[in-house]
């Protein structure tokens, strides 16, 4: 049995809500604020390298200047 484009109800289908003006404060699921909490962190990591990485870089300039 198939069905049409025009007999499908949603059934089966991922529906997201999205905050309506009532409820501005919706925030999502439990899986939702897990994956915004890992992409937080994820970022201050990134971050926490990328400033590492520039200040040995600087050291590594500075020494070689002195040289």
């Amino acid at each position: 049995m198939t069905t049409s484009g025009t007999e499908n109800d949603g059934q089966g289908m991922i529906v997201n809500p999205r905050p309506t003006a009532d409820n501005q404060d919706w925030d999502g699921d439990d899986a939702d604020r897990a994956d915004r909490l890992r992409f937080e962190e994820e970022q201050a990591m990134i971050r926490e390298q990328s400033e590492a990485h520039a200040a040995a870089k600087a050291a590594e300039e500075k020494k070689r200047k002195s040289e």
